[in-house]
């Protein structure tokens, strides 16, 4: 009835604990997919040693990065439902079969839930930016207003349950190495016909892991450019100023973080920052930064000092002081 894909890369330090928790999940109609990308480290062996009631395991000799490690253990895939677990991360007992119990409930195409993250001994709850809960919508309704966090912002492939029979809505984009989970949730959002939204946290996500994606200051985080390069293509108009504002945000939160970056990186992250901020609809772009922290507006003023939208931020703040 349900598969659970796993992709893991040099995950020894983390493995375990997602393993021990799909054990604890395991039911005879589950089956867990673990895709070993490469690892070079004690992955593979602490696996082999893992006794998890219907774990398969696909091993790819060469790493094919995030995307494609998802995308091979969806060609394994033969539940009903398809659900993701990222290796660093783990599960609550008994939480999958009541993911399987709500879309069977529901009868709706995917189902998204909230999570909880995990920093050290902090645990928070963070729930997914929907208030309506239990109730079947149409997808494209959660993408927009603009102005406030909807699904769209909420891109965490391991925080739902899909209908393996989406298909190719499923699939990620193999050509990115990061920010891949962004054109999947835009494109889910805008295709399929169903979703709802259920007040479950018992994925516990690992923040700050040394080696995440998150963290790495590599080539591999200029594929967030070709990210939203594919999230704008073909965007209807009544969504663009939601991706433009997306967009803006995400990229002032990068440059924030740039001094991981090394220089010739930060200078390429730049450039190509810059032009793609210039590429967009002024009027859009002006209305984005006008609604931004002073902080991140300064940032991206940095950026490109002929940004619009500051006379807008000034009018914006008039309104909300009458």
């Amino acid at each position: 009835m349900l598969s659970v894909i796993v992709p893991v890369r040099d995950g020894e330090a983390f493995i375990a604990d997602a393993l021990a928790s799909l054990a604890r999940n395991a039911r005879p109609d589950f089956e867990f997919i673990l895709v070993d990308d490469g690892s070079v480290d004690g992955t593979g062996a602490i696996v082999e040693d893992a006794a998890v009631p219907g774990l398969s395991v696909i091993r790819h000799l060469t790493p094919v990065g995030l995307a494609d490690a998802r995308n091979a253990g969806l060609a394994a895939a033969s539940g009903r439902y398809v659900a993701f677990l990222d290796g660093d991360d783990w599960l609550a007992p008994g939480y999958l079969a009541e993911l399987v119990a709500a879309i069977d409930a529901l009868g709706c195409d995917f189902v998204r839930a909230d999570h909880v993250q995990v920093e050290d001994r902090k645990r928070v709850v963070h729930r997914a930016p929907w208030a309506r809960r239990g109730v079947v919508l149409d997808p494209r309704s959660a993408i927009l207003p603009a102005e406030v966090k909807t699904m769209v912002d909420y891109p965490y492939a391991w925080a739902g349950i899909y209908r393996r029979s989406l298909r190719d809505l499923l699939h990620f984009p193999g050509s990115l190495h990061t920010a891949e989970d962004r054109p999947w949730i835009w494109r889910l959002h805008r295709e399929a016909a169903t979703f709802a939204v259920v007040s479950l946290a018992g994925v516990f996500y690992r923040r700050l892991v040394s080696g995440s994606l998150t963290q790495v200051g590599d080539e591999r985080q200029l594929h967030f450019f070709d990210a939203f390069d594919l999230v704008f293509k073909d965007l209807e108009p009544e969504y663009l100023g939601k991706a433009v504002r997306n967009f803006c945000a995400l990229l002032a939160h990068h440059l924030e973080l740039a001094d991981r970056f090394t220089p010739d990186l930060r200078a390429r992250f730049t450039e190509r920052g810059a032009a793609m901020v210039r590429g967009l609809p002024a009027d859009l772009v002006a209305e984005s930064v006008a609604r931004m922290s002073v902080e991140r507006e300064e940032v991206l003023r940095a950026l490109v000092p002929e940004l619009p939208g500051r006379s807008l931020r000034l009018r914006r703040d008039r309104e909300e002081l009458t």
